[in-house]
Parts: structure tokens; sequence; C-alpha cells
């Protein structure tokens, strides 16, 4: 995954087990029909868990995020350009990922709401999705009381108050900073163990939801969950060759388009392979000097950062994950949780860092737009195949922006 491993059983070696649940899952509800919904309070528990966890773990990990970005300050020019080519070229991705499930709507054709615990989700969010207009949406994203966002689950205004946090952190004094900044990124190395921990029983909480929906909604499930891996396949190649091709095409002087897909074909490949941003990172640093022209100065800049915050591939996945449950639901999103999707995502992906799997993100992107949870755990199973395709697009993101950056250090 786009993690490191931890201690005992790898991850890796955890999704496969998953994988192996979402199937005997599926095929426990085939057969059983409605009878499997008898899995579904095992389920929601374990959604509960994973709940119990998005709060904080966001809160301490985006202010620890916010605050290595502030310190890179003294990059320059060359930092300045490289967060911003990161970040508009994450937005795309996000938009893209919003345009091509609603115009194809992979989730549409399951009626969620036959199931009583959906029903009344469903009838909460009708009435939270009453928003007003723009400007009092925008107002909306700062939180008049930090600590009641923190209790009510506000993941955006939770995320506006983490930035300033961050980047106000960064200006104290020596001691101070240090302090501070050891407490947040130990209370995130605190969170990410609970989430690990919980990441354990997951091969169990998504047989029983698994179960549960397809004995309910039967084979139709999992034609709509190949669909938006089709879907999402399109849109990355999209990404991947018309928007990052496209701006190494225009602005990078080290390479032409040929050549720099040329040279990147192999570092894909491993990154496909190996799921991981931070494994590929040397053979991705060496390809980009030595096939590509780049400065060393730059790629041991661009590279790591990007292997850190660059989620292209992500945030792609969150948006569509995020607008395929709204669709299973029935709900039409307003204005506002369009921007909600869109902020959350771009942002969340900058803090998936060293967060076990892209789960957490996920809850957070649906929490703020008012997007009924229960449903994401069918996505669980084939979370492998999300993970390799997203990690191949984010590591030609990175590649991408140091060709283009790296003539502007030249120039410096």
């Amino acid at each position: 995954m786009e993690n490191t491993k931890k201690s005992g059983m790898s991850l890796d070696r955890l999704g496969i087990w998953i994988i192996g649940a979402t199937v005997l899952g599926a095929v426990v509800g085939l057969l059983m029909g409605k009878p499997a919904h008898m899995f579904a309070p095992m389920g929601n528990l374990f959604m509960q868990l994973i709940k119990m966890v998005v709060v904080p773990l966001v809160l301490f990990s985006l202010i620890g995020g916010a605050a290595s970005l502030g310190k890179s300050s003294s990059a320059g020019k060359i930092g300045a350009l490289t967060f911003v080519y990161y970040g508009i070229t994450t937005a795309v991705a996000v938009m893209l990922g919003l345009l091509f499930s609603e115009l194809f709507k992979p989730g549409l054709g399951i009626d969620m709401a036959s199931l009583s615990s959906a029903a009344i989700q469903v009838d909460h969010i009708e009435e939270s999705t009453k928003i007003p207009g723009f400007w009092e949406t925008v107002t909306g994203f700062v939180p008049a009381n930090p600590f009641k966002a923190l209790v009510d689950g506000n993941i955006l205004q939770i995320i506006v108050f983490a930035m300033f946090m961050g980047f106000a952190a960064t200006y104290l004094d020596g001691k101070k900073k240090e302090f501070l900044l050891n407490f947040f990124n130990f209370m995130t190395e605190l969170f990410i163990k609970i989430m690990t921990a919980i990441m354990y029983i997951a091969p169990i909480g998504v047989f029983c939801l698994m179960a549960d929906a397809t004995g309910t909604f039967g084979y139709s499930v999992l034609m709509k969950i190949l669909y938006l891996i089709i879907l999402y396949v399109i849109v990355l190649a999209i990404v991947t060759y018309g928007m990052i091709g496209g701006s190494v095409a225009l602005f990078s002087k080290c390479t032409t388009y040929k050549q720099f897909f040329k040279s990147m074909w192999k570092v894909q490949v491993f990154a496909f392979s190996t799921a991981s941003s931070m494994a590929t990172l040397p053979l991705n640093m060496n390809t980009v000097t030595t096939e590509l022209g780049v400065s060393k100065e730059t790629t041991s800049f661009a590279l790591p950062l990007g292997a850190t915050i660059n989620m292209n591939g992500n945030a792609a996945y969150y948006a569509m994950a995020a607008t395929f449950i709204a669709q299973m639901y029935g709900m039409d999103l307003s204005f506002a949780q369009y921007v909600a999707i869109i902020i959350t995502s771009t942002l969340g992906a900058v803090g998936q860092a060293g967060v076990p799997g892209p789960t957490l993100l996920v809850v957070a992107v649906l929490v703020s737009a008012n997007i009924p949870i229960d449903a994401l755990p069918i996505l669980f199973g084939v979370d492998r195949i999300f993970d390799m395709l997203r990690t191949a697009v984010n590591i030609t993101g990175d590649a991408a922006c140091a060709t283009i950056v790296d003539q502007f250090r030249q120039k410096a």
C-alpha cells in the first residue's frame, strides 16, 4: 500500500486476507440471500471502530503535515513551484473523478434505502444537505468554536483549524516548536497504531458487511464495483497521459513527452507491483537524474516531497468513491457537498502519508459531505487494485514535477 509495513503481519498480507474475506462474504451473501443480514451487527461494529479514530487522526496528522510544509518556505521559488504543481494537479484529478462519476453514474441502480438502517441515514442526510449559498458555505469552513467542530466531527472545519495550527507552530521559538511538533507527531503515531490494530480485524468486518450487502442487493453490487474500477482506470489514464504528460510537454525543458514516458515505464511497473511510492523512490530518483537529466538538487527535494504529499491517484479515488456511494443512496449532491469533496479530497491526499490504507481518508471525505459511510466496506476487497493503479500515477506526477521545476532552479 501507500505506506510502510508495520510490525507483525504486514498490511500487504492483511490485504490478501481482506480480498479473501470479500470474496467469501460475497459468496455467502449470494447463497443466503436476505438472511445474510444477520452479519450486519458485527460489520456495523467494525465501522464504528473506524469512525472512532477519524477525527483525532485527521487533526493530529494534518497539524504535523502543515507544520512540515511551513518549514519548507526556505526552499524559496522551487519549493513554491513544487507545492503549486502538486496542488493544482491534485485538484484537477479530483474534479476529473467527479466529472466521470457524474457523467456515467456507476453507483446508480441499487436501492440502499431498502435497508432500515440506511433509510435512517438517508433521512438524516436529506435534512443536513439543506445548506445555504456559496458565501455561507465558505464561511462554514472556518470553525467559530474548534472544540465544537471536533465534537461534531466537522471534518472541513477540523482541516482548516489543523492547517492554521500547523503553520503557526513553525513560527514558535526553538524548544517550544520542537515540543509541539513532537507532541503532534507522537499523537499521530499513536492513532496510526490504533487504526492499524482496527485494520487487523478488517477481514471479519468486511466479510460481515459484504455478506449483508450481497445478500440484500445480489449480484448487481459486484457489477457496480467492476464498473467503478473501469471508470477509475480511464480517469487515471487521462490524468497520467493527458494532464501530467501534457505539463511535461508544455513546461519541461529537460525532456520530451515521448522520452519522459519511455524512461518512466519501468518505474511505473515497479510502483504498480509494490503499490508503494516510498519503495519506488530510489528507482524514481535514479531514473529522473540519469535518464531525464534533472539535477540532483531538484530531484532530492521534489521526489521525496512528492512521495509524501503528491497523491493525484488517491485524490481522484476519494472523489469517485464518495460520489459512487452517494449515488448508491440515491442522493443528489449539492454545490456545497461538491466543494466539500474537492477540498477534503485534495487536502486529505496530502495527509495520506503514514496512514494505513486509504480507508480513513475516504471516511473523512464522506463525512465532510454528509454521505453515509455504511456502504464503504464493499470497496475494501478491491482496494489493492485501486492502490496499485494510483501509486503508478502518483510517482509519475512526482517525476514530471521535478523535470518542470528544475529549469527554474537553474535560472535562480
